[in-house]
């Protein structure tokens, strides 16, 4: 855990300083009071893109329409100045999101992602007409909890603060809606699919539960988000 925690900070230490010289040159482009779309790599926060945005624009208010984890990449919608800020929420609420997701099956994570302890469920290979069928449940409005690793708060208090700390506690399901699951390719484990769904939806919880369903066990190995409302990874802007 020693050697795996120094490869995180290194890592990262590494994308922040990339990070910054890209920016610098991004950001000789006027950005201020505009809405637009930024590719987050993988292995960093959504904060640490917002913060660095904030240093080249100090003194502005600086936003995002929704995080992505730090496992997962792509369209970040970012706001800078009051006037783009104030914009943002609707975004985020009354926008579709699209998803390429990575779904390893057998194996369950203690976050529900690549970043938790893996746990071996079973060796079971569900066949191809089994899987399209458990995937038209999860078709249209229905209740997901969110994970247990995830920043909503009970109490004050973050839920992913109280399971570091192996606190017992838990989450409501909430009503979310799945506009479209396209299975792109099976190869076991991996499942690879595309998803369109609206505000609140977990695809780690997605990813869960298709393997409570198919009783094997799932996880969300990877993830790329690719379209946030009309903004598309076609168009971002690369830093």
């Amino acid at each position: 855990m020693a050697a795996f925690a120094r490869w995180r900070f290194f890592q990262c230490f590494f994308i922040i300083a990339y990070l910054k010289i890209k920016i610098c040159y991004t950001f000789a482009m006027n950005l201020l009071n505009k809405i637009f779309a930024i590719y987050k790599p993988k292995g960093i926060s959504s904060n640490s893109i917002l913060y660095k945005i904030k240093r080249e624009y100090k003194g502005e208010k600086v936003g995002h329409s929704g995080t992505l984890d730090p496992l997962a990449e792509g369209v970040l919608v970012v706001g800078v100045g009051r006037k783009a800020t104030k914009k943002l929420g609707k975004i985020s609420k009354n926008t579709k999101k699209t998803y390429l997701a990575e779904i390893e099956l057998g194996i369950n994570s203690t976050t529900d992602d690549n970043e938790g302890e893996k746990i071996r469920i079973s060796n079971i290979k569900p066949k191809i007409a089994e899987i399209k069928n458990v995937l038209k449940k999860f078709k249209g409005t229905i209740l997901q909890t969110p994970p247990m690793f995830s920043a909503i708060k009970i109490n004050g208090k973050r839920a992913y603060q109280k399971a570091r700390k192996k606190e017992n506690f838990e989450l409501n399901p909430r009503e979310i809606k799945i506009y479209k699951i396209k299975l792109l390719e099976y190869d076991y484990p991996i499942l690879k699919m595309e998803i369109i769904c609206g505000s609140g939806t977990y695809i780690r919880a997605f990813a869960r539960d298709i393997g409570k369903e198919l009783e094997t066990g799932a996880y969300l190995k990877n993830l790329v988000r690719t379209k946030v409302g009309k903004y598309s990874i076609k168009n971002v802007i690369e830093i």
